[in-house]
């Protein structure tokens, strides 16, 4: 008889222990989706967690579904973060299903909704890529320490005294974006990219910002689109865009061959983080450093003035 995949994925999730309970460790098992989750889990649990991140870089987040790996993972977990807020949209009965069994918490949604913006697709939704703001990822992080203290309360004071020292160096972050981005002239603070990932971005910091394809990666730009971008281009004089790490730069290449077809001349900016970090093990693997990346290559890219190596002095060479 041939089982169908809901069945399947019942007994996977049913079979499952969390793994700290099966191996007698006092480690705490998280996983998490995202990069940027994992590592802001990481940086507040300390050596009190062991943390897998779903999805490595390059990965999109929008169209990303779960592997049986994925499930067996989750569901052995002593807690799963997720960010929500419609980011995860391929992978949320999933969750729906290893909540009931584990802890699971949609750290995104903590942030209230006077602080989010709108979805460009979706009426009743908001737009996830909240971690685009170090302001916001705050209260990302508050949830995620919350909920690290609900799975074991007896550290709280450790992911307390350990939340307060990475929000120390979220407020340094914040400070220097504000600072190197407002070294941009203020006619050049238009950030084209791939696709509306920089929404919070661009509020933050006062630029205009303009995404080839909308917030979920899943529309194609049509032509009419690109045409219009393309007068945009021209009309603003606008002459640096940028590529996204996870996103396909085919876009964006047509927006530039288009501008040159009027005579306009568009050159690559660099390259952003988007919906994922850089490699693990490099300071572009770190929420801190995929930040520091992106607020120091904008600002460079678009003629301001920042650290040839960013904030921490840690960027790679070339950013």
């Amino acid at each position: 008889m041939r089982l169908d995949r809901r069945t399947v994925l019942t007994g996977m999730i049913a079979a499952a222990l969390p793994a700290s309970v099966k191996a007698g460790t006092a480690a705490l098992t998280v996983v998490a989706t995202t990069g940027m989750i994992a590592d802001t889990a990481r940086q507040i649990g300390g050596t009190a967690v062991e943390v897998k991140a779903l999805m490595g870089p390059g990965v999109d987040p929008h169209a990303y579904r779960q592997t049986r790996t994925d499930i067996v993972a989750m569901a052995g977990a002593d807690l799963v973060l997720w960010n929500g807020l419609f980011l995860e949209a391929q992978m949320e009965d999933v969750l729906a299903k290893i909540a009931q069994r584990t802890t699971v918490r949609a750290v995104a949604e903590a942030v209230s909704d006077d602080k989010l913006m709108a979805h460009d697709d979706y009426a009743d939704r908001f737009d996830p890529h909240v971690w685009m703001d170090p302001s916001l990822w705050s209260d990302v992080a508050l949830a995620i320490r919350d909920a690290l203290t609900h799975v074991a309360p007896d550290k709280a004071d450790v992911f307390g005294a350990n939340a307060d020292a990475f929000l120390g160096e979220l407020d340094r972050l914040q400070a220097y974006a504000q600072t190197a981005l407002a070294s941009v002239p203020e006619p050049a603070r238009v950030l084209l990219t791939a696709h509306d990932a920089f929404n919070y971005f661009g509020r933050a910091y006062g630029f205009d910002v303009v995404g080839v394809q909308g917030i979920s990666t899943e529309s194609e730009a049509g032509l009419n689109r690109i045409t219009a971008l393309v007068d945009l281009l021209v009309e603003r004089d606008i002459s640096s865009a940028f590529v996204e790490s996870s996103v396909s730069d085919r876009s964006i290449r047509a927006l530039i061959e288009g501008a040159a077809a009027r005579g306009h001349a568009v050159a690559i900016g660099g390259e952003l983080y988007s919906d994922a970090m850089g490699k693990p093990g490099t300071y572009e693997g770190t929420y801190i450093g995929m930040i520091d990346h992106n607020v120091t290559v904008i600002a460079k890219g678009l003629g301001g003035d920042a650290p040839e190596r960013g904030l921490n002095g840690l960027l790679s060479a070339g950013s």
